[in-house]
């Protein structure tokens, strides 16, 4: 399976595969040709709540991963990562995020489920 996260802000490259906005808001200054998404499943992001919460520094990246794993679990959510699974057993898939930092965000946690 090949799942990688880069910013939507980078230009697409030919080796991206699906391209997936793992993002709840369409990203500032992005337009839709430029980001060329093909999927944006809003319903596996993370909730509003969870994400004021996050970016207010109230909790650690581990517990923000803990709490989003439990909103995966819902069935909507639970279905788009499904679908997300199967997609990258099929080719490689990007998810696109406007994350400043990939690594510690939801798109990571994405990653790891999806490994």
């Amino acid at each position: 399976m090949s799942v990688r996260v880069r910013r939507v802000y980078d230009p697409p490259e030919p080796d991206d595969g699906v391209r997936v906005l793992v993002d709840r808001l369409w990203p500032r200054g992005v337009s839709k040709d430029a980001a060329r998404v093909d999927e944006w499943p809003k319903g596996m992001t993370p909730s509003t709540e969870l994400r004021r919460w996050y970016h207010a520094g109230e909790g650690s990246y581990e517990e923000f991963a803990r709490r989003y794993e439990a909103e995966l679990a819902a069935p909507e959510a639970a279905g788009l990562l499904s679908h997300l699974r199967e997609s990258a057993s099929a080719g490689p898939v990007t998810l696109l995020t406007a994350a400043k930092e990939p690594d510690r965000s939801h798109a990571a946690v994405l990653v790891r489920l999806l490994g």
